[in-house]
């Protein structure tokens, strides 16, 4: 089987609505590489947009998947539970930030995660209103996009969104909006757009994802607290991509001296097994009546023996210190390339969760300097991901179990790319 066969099936068969960035087809990947289907070999800084913190086919997470294999796949926890659920719920709770009791509903994407998020906010205050941030991504569901703050590709043509949802700038030092800008803007949506005590929730990325992993400063995470607990609107905090090591901490809030209400996660979760979860106050939590929340594949018996996996892999192999050291390693080789390559504006990042920001000459985001680094960088056999508003941003999600040689090599390709582009 060829790879321009596939190409031709996928046109016929599958729509242009669903992208797709590389022009192979994978054949089977172990660790941090991936080999396609005519033999080639590739280096994976993607991972599965952040899936794969453990790697492609960790050998903890596959041993437990086969054990839960052999004693069912799926019942509806809603209608058999199974022990599994419960001991995953608990492992979470015990977990997330936060010195209050949890609960936790696991559900099987990062959208859906972040719907349920919404609908629990606004069953325990009985307000509809949602306050998110520009360049946030939360999901390609109605409620999802309606939350996003991108229009292209995700929202166009599929309006009208979802009503009472508001938008107020992402604090972003290199384009000019402090804390104090992103702040007063909020303050401001509550003068002229919205009575705060109609809002139900703000919900923020602690390091926007698609956004071009911009990190939230910790006197905006405060702010949002404070002004949350001022009126009595529940904090989301948006750990889809952020959770499950990448970041340094098991969870990207651990970073900061206050806690979120709710936690949403999906990605890293199960180590590429459907899986996520809404984690927060037990109070909040259980807002929603009996058959309010769940979903006929939440909790995927197969997912959650993974994600059980994925924690004790997570914390007894020490991968969120070893990321640490990864991010580390790949800042100080970015830093070290500002002098040949000029279009690199910033490099910046926490833990393993790096990126880098390209301008031309100008000073004006450079998409096109972006996309020519990572097709030589794919040329070179090194899969790289771009984000931003702008898409002059590529973001590095590889495993945090990557071999140290396989982590050089996929860095001198780095270098190679950026120099040549």
């Amino acid at each position: 089987m060829k790879n321009a066969d596939l190409a031709q099936r996928k046109d016929a068969a599958i729509p242009r609505g669903v992208g797709v960035m590389c022009n192979f087809y994978a054949e089977r990947a172990e660790n941090a590489e991936l080999w396609n289907i005519e033999g080639r070999r590739y280096i994976d800084f993607a991972a599965g947009i952040a899936v794969l913190n453990t790697g492609h086919r960790h050998p903890r997470l596959m041993q437990a998947v086969q054990e839960q294999l052999q004693r069912f796949t799926h019942t509806a926890y809603q209608v058999v539970p199974y022990a599994g659920y419960i001991q995953l719920a608990e492992q979470i709770n015990q977990r997330v930030p936060g010195a209050w009791t949890k609960k936790t509903a696991l559900f099987t994407t990062g959208a859906e995660a972040v719907e349920n998020a919404v609908k629990i906010a606004r069953a325990a205050t009985g307000r509809a209103g949602v306050i998110a941030f520009s360049g946030g991504f939360h999901g390609r569901t109605m409620m999802g996009m309606a939350l996003t703050g991108k229009v292209e590709p995700y929202k166009l043509g599929f309006g009208p969104f979802p009503a009472e949802v508001f938008h107020v700038p992402y604090p972003q030092a290199l384009h000019g909006i402090s804390v104090e800008d992103s702040i007063g803007a909020l303050r401001q949506l509550f003068k002229a757009d919205v009575d705060p005590r109609r809002v139900a929730a703000i919900i923020f990325e602690p390091v926007q994802g698609e956004g071009g992993f911009n990190i939230a400063p910790p006197a905006f995470v405060r702010a949002l607290r404070a002004i949350c607990d001022e009126h009595g609107i529940v904090l989301i905090a948006d750990e889809v991509q952020t959770g499950f090591g990448r970041t340094g901490k098991l969870f990207a809030m651990e970073h900061y001296d206050v806690a979120a209400d709710l936690t949403t996660m999906a990605k890293s979760l199960a180590g590429g097994f459907p899986l996520s979860a809404v984690c927060g106050r037990a109070e909040l939590m259980d807002a929603p009546a009996p058959g309010g929340l769940g979903g006929t594949y939440a909790g995927n018996p197969l997912a959650v023996a993974a994600a059980l996996a994925v924690i004790d892999v997570l914390e007894s192999e020490g991968l969120p210190e070893r990321g640490v050291a990864l991010g580390r390693r790949l800042q100080e080789r970015l830093e070290g390339l500002k002098s040949s390559v000029p279009e690199i504006a910033e490099v910046r990042g926490v833990g393993a969760m790096v990126a880098v920001e390209f301008r031309d000459r100008d000073g004006s985001p450079d998409p096109g300097f972006t996309r020519q680094v990572q097709r030589r960088a794919l040329d070179q056999g090194l899969l790289l991901l771009t984000c931003g508003v702008h898409g002059n941003v590529i973001r590095f999600l590889f495993p945090l179990t990557i071999p140290d040689a396989v982590m050089d090599e996929g860095l001198d390709m780095l270098a190679r790319a950026l120099t040549a582009a």
